[in-house]
């Protein structure tokens, strides 16, 4: 007796499907999330770097508003410490970024969190 298997790898694409595109999907966020990490950690360091220089919070807040390029840098939230009255020579200057990223992948806001906040930082002592 002969079987009629037409059809039956369109069943099996149609099953693999979902899980194929979840995969690409995760692979998309998971690379929007480290690269979004590594340009405000590049960021943060130029940042800072002009805290050294002994600059003002707004020209450091403006700086990193203006060289933010993985979105809306009005949802970058900016902290440097101490405040610009507190410092002086040779004490130090943190400077802290966070910024909300979002999933494109459905279902995974149920294991992580979304949004997604990468934050950054770095310190470096004032000239």
């Amino acid at each position: 007796m002969l079987k009629n298997e037409r059809g039956q790898s369109l069943v099996e694409f149609a099953l693999i499907l979902p899980m194929l595109l979840l995969l690409i999907c995760a692979t998309f966020d998971f690379g929007r999330v480290i690269y979004t990490y590594m340009h405000l950690n590049l960021l943060t360091q130029e940042a800072v770097r002009l805290g050294s220089f002994g600059e003002t919070d707004e020209n450091i807040s403006e700086f990193t508003r203006n060289n933010l390029h993985v979105g809306d840098a009005d949802l970058l939230q900016v902290e440097i410490s101490p405040s610009q009255s507190m410092r002086k020579s040779g004490d130090y200057v943190t400077v802290t970024l966070e910024y909300p990223v979002t999933y494109v992948t459905p279902f995974i806001s149920l294991i992580f969190p979304s949004p997604y906040g990468v934050i950054t930082d770095s310190t470096i002592r004032i000239e």
